[in-house]
């Protein structure tokens, strides 16, 4: 895939990073000064992400009322290609509704998203709603296609095709830090089509999260444990609804939830508090592939931890 050099006017939009006070300064998740992190050797680990690109595979149109000339997976791919070179310990994941949107779904059916994931070495994605609009066996018969794990703990596929090729959470070691990572997907009544997901079952994603953030803190000894939703940020109308804000107030043991469905832009991670009264960072990045997400971890030699973040425009 050919780098795209990006024109003199638009070079600097492209490459304007939203920044913020989390930008330049550390969210310290494990009570720890950053003073302390100076005077210790640190590994430093990058979380890379996006969420909602709905099959936008070209840029827009220069002439798009509000995107014009902005996105695509080329320019995503160089972005991530140079991040991989500043930290070979980098992680890309994405938080579901690859599929839907564009022509290239209507004529590919996914098979070109996941090739293209596959180029840009995408380590995992959860599954969104609109990933079942092809039905679970366009679903399925995509998979061949991804060269990376696609990760659902909610979802029990048990009496569908997709059953034992979906896992529910999947972990990597990146310069011997233990990265566990779990998916959750939305409830899919109301939103799709019961023909579309078969004998799909909906599990709930508070209990599962507690299972599955146990299961990587406790049982895999986990360093970070970071969880892809497609439950959507926030729901003002509906406060109470299972979201990513609610879903970090009544669990543990998750650094980072990752999320999608509700197509919220963030320019930095919310700080929101666990049931215990922790840290847990929130992210999102809108939609369509026009922005990346960037996390970075640091851990001392006691592995205890501090990050920064921010959304970078493609």
């Amino acid at each position: 895939m050919e780098d795209l050099k990006l024109k003199s006017k638009n070079m600097k939009r492209r490459n304007f990073i939203q920044q913020s006070s989390a930008a330049a300064a550390f969210l310290t998740l494990g009570g720890l000064s950053l003073e302390s992190f100076a005077k210790k050797t640190t590994k430093h680990i990058t979380i890379l992400h996006t969420n909602d690109v709905h099959s936008h595979i070209e840029p827009f149109p220069a002439d798009h009322y509000r995107n014009p000339n902005m996105g695509g997976v080329a320019r995503r791919a160089t972005l991530v290609e140079n991040i991989r070179k500043e930290n070979p310990n980098t992680l890309l994941l994405d938080a579901g509704d690859i599929f839907q949107g564009t022509p290239f779904f209507n004529f590919y059916g996914g098979e070109l998203e996941f090739k293209l994931m596959s180029m840009l070495k995408y380590d995992a994605a959860t599954i969104g709603n609109h990933d079942f609009d092809n039905g679970i066996g366009g679903l399925y018969a995509q998979l061949p296609n991804a060269k990376f794990d696609i990760i659902s703990a909610n979802y029990d596929f048990k009496n569908t095709v997709l059953n034992t090729h979906i896992k529910p959470y999947k972990v990597f070691i990146k310069d011997g830090i233990k990265i566990g990572v779990f998916g959750l997907g939305v409830e899919l009544k109301g939103l799709v089509d019961p023909r579309m997901f078969k004998e799909t079952e909906y599990l709930n994603p508070v209990e599962i999260a507690q299972d599955m953030s146990r299961i990587l803190k406790e049982d895999e000894k986990c360093d970070l444990v970071i969880c892809l939703s497609h439950l959507g940020y926030y729901y003002k109308s509906e406060p109470t609804k299972i979201c990513d804000l609610n879903l970090a107030s009544q669990t543990k043991n998750i650094d980072l939830i990752i999320g999608g469905h509700t197509h919220t832009f963030l320019p930095k991670p919310t700080i929101s508090k666990n049931s215990v009264g922790e840290n847990v960072l929130v992210n999102q990045v809108g939609c369509y592939g026009l922005n990346v997400g960037r996390i970075d971890f640091y851990f001392d030699s006691d592995k205890n931890l501090a990050s920064k973040g921010k959304s970078i425009i493609v």
